[in-house]
C-alpha cells in the first residue's frame, strides 16, 4: 500500500485569481507566459471526447457526470443547411 514516503518530495504554490489581475506587473508577466507557451505549442490541450453540436444535450450529461480527464470539444458544422 502506497504512503507518503512512497511519493517524490513535491512543492506547490498557489495564486488567486486577483493576486494577478490586480498588479499590472503581475498580470503582464503571467499574459506573457501563456501568450508564449500558445505560440511556442508548449500548452496543449488535453481532449477527453468531441461532440458534434447535435449531442450538445449529450455532452453536457457527460460533462456533469464528471468523469472526463481533459476538454470536452463541441464542434460546429457550418457548411450544412437544413
Amino acid at each position: 500500500m502506497p504512503n507518503a514516503r512512497s511519493y517524490p518530495a513535491l512543492s506547490s504554490s498557489t495564486y488567486t485569481l486577483f493576486e494577478i489581475t490586480t498588479n499590472p506587473e503581475r498580470l503582464r508577466r503571467a499574459v506573457a507566459f501563456v501568450n508564449s507557451g500558445l505560440a511556442s505549442g508548449a500548452f496543449t490541450p488535453v481532449v477527453d471526447r468531441t461532440f458534434d453540436l447535435t449531442e450538445i444535450t449529450e455532452a453536457h450529461r457527460y460533462m456533469a457526470a464528471g468523469d472526463q480527464v481533459g476538454k470536452i470539444v463541441v464542434t460546429v458544422d457550418h457548411g450544412r443547411s437544413e
